[in-house]
């Protein structure tokens, strides 16, 4: 399936199709471009663009446009993309600059706007040659999609919740409950500590230090481009927390620290880089928890499932977990790394360049490994970790392009819950698409 992330409110569509310059050969190809806003709020938006070869393979490439609204780009992720005046400028990165004929690449961009006005670009040129219709010019492209017989495919919205926290009771954070602001380290450590049902709103960059203590029946979310720097958010026996849309970095602990039986965590669609330890750590008897559309590069120990291979008495029966569209890229290791839980899901997560390993199984387990993509990852996956015994892990629908299978046996509790499964060999384009903080609306 193919992601759609769009609202009927904030959407602009473009497909263009015409000339590429190829960079490995000198042969003329053709293109297709497709643009669309994701999401969009006061001042700012997320665009996802997706180039097609139509011809000849390519070799590193660069798309141009321009704006004529004075949008701004800000950030990207799948390209590195720069901006003079009006001109937008997306070069590949190291994963997705070779495109085969009729091979794809998926990019995307936080930007900002004027509130008032946001069209879609009238054209592009891709490798310096305009894009107008097929390997040779043709009329000016539509400024809408033609219409077609077949509907594009859909796949469940990346704002759903899924998976492990919709059990025992579900996740509902703070609910309707009044919203406050924080825009200080001290404001943020109050509203986190205090008893009682909350929506926190994070808004511009914190620094701060240490384990921030969270508090039950809370929902934290971040306002576009919100960032905690230097600390991390600790969620110790307490239950029904959801944090969403967050860049973390450089904390000097964990980053999210979830521990002593807390129950009913969503931790979705946030972005961590360049912390000490782990990212997201869920442990000591901790339980009906969901990772989701998480974005972690620049790291080494990623995500955690259990501390110790002496804490069977406190683990076994919980740390059941669900990781599912989350963007491993490059993240060297425990991706996650499970000890004890048994049934957990790892699904349709993409894996890119993963140097250690993406997924261990040890401690008598059970983990569930089923369509995710896995891209230049030496060790998928495999049972026992250093000195952790094995555990059990099942692999299906798995994709692998440069990497090998990974290391399965024995078998897994069953999945309670319903989910949707996307094909694996779409994940890439999905999630790359979809995870990391900036990408939803909230």
């Amino acid at each position: 399936m193919t992601l759609i992330a769009t609202t009927a409110a904030a959407t602009a569509t473009l497909i263009t199709a015409g000339l590429l310059t190829s960079v490995s050969a000198q042969a003329a190809a053709g293109c297709q471009v497709a643009y669309s806003v994701a999401s969009q709020w006061p001042g700012g938006f997320t665009g996802n663009v997706t180039v097609t070869n139509l011809g000849d393979p390519v070799s590193g490439w660069t798309l141009r446009w321009s704006y004529g609204a004075g949008q701004q780009v800000s950030q990207a992720w799948g390209a590195t993309a720069s901006q003079s005046g009006s001109q937008v400028s997306a070069t590949n990165v190291d994963y997705n600059g070779n495109l085969a004929t009729n091979a794809s690449a998926t990019f995307g961009f936080n930007a900002s706007w004027n509130s008032s006005s946001n069209p879609a670009p009238s054209s592009f040129s891709l490798n310096n040659v305009a894009c107008t219709g097929s390997t040779t010019p043709t009329t000016p492209p539509p400024t809408t999609p033609p219409p077609s017989s077949t509907p594009p495919p859909s796949t469940q919205p990346p704002s759903a919740l899924v998976g492990w926290a919709t059990q025992n009771g579900g996740t509902t954070g703070g609910g309707n409950a009044a919203t406050t602001t924080v825009t200080t380290a001290s404001a943020l450590t109050s509203a986190l500590n205090a008893t009682g049902a909350a929506v926190i709103r994070v808004s511009g960059t914190i620094t701060c230090s240490g384990m921030l203590r969270v508090r039950s029946n809370k929902t934290i979310l971040g306002n576009y481009g919100a960032t905690i720097v230097g600390c991390g958010f600790n969620v110790s026996g307490d239950r029904n927390v959801i944090i969403r849309n967050l860049t973390f970095r450089s904390w000097n602990d964990d980053a999210i620290n979830v521990q002593e039986s807390a129950t009913n965590i969503w931790i979705d669609h946030n972005s961590f880089s360049n912390g000490y330890d782990g990212a997201v750590d869920i442990k000591r008897g901790s339980d009906f928890v969901t990772v989701s559309w998480n974005r972690v590069f620049s790291h080494d120990k990623t995500m955690l499932l259990g501390h110790s291979d002496d804490n069977a008495s406190q683990d076994v029966g919980h740390l059941r977990v669900s990781y599912h569209h989350n963007w491993f890229d490059g993240s060297n290791q425990r991706n996650p790394r499970v000890r004890f839980g048994n049934p957990v899901h790892v699904y349709n997560n993409y894996y890119r360049a993963n140097g250690g390993y993406g997924v261990a199984s040890t401690e008598n387990a059970g983990v569930l490994v089923e369509g995710n993509y896995f891209e230049n990852v030496d060790d998928p996956y495999h049972l026992g970790e250093g000195d952790s015994g094995p555990g059990s892990l099942v692999a299906r629908n798995n994709h692998f392009v440069n990497s090998p299978t990974g290391q399965a046996g024995g078998s897994v509790a069953s999945i309670p819950y319903s989910y949707q499964l996307d094909t694996a060999s779409n994940v890439k384009s999905i999630v790359t698409a979809g995870a990391g903080a900036g990408r939803i609306t909230v």
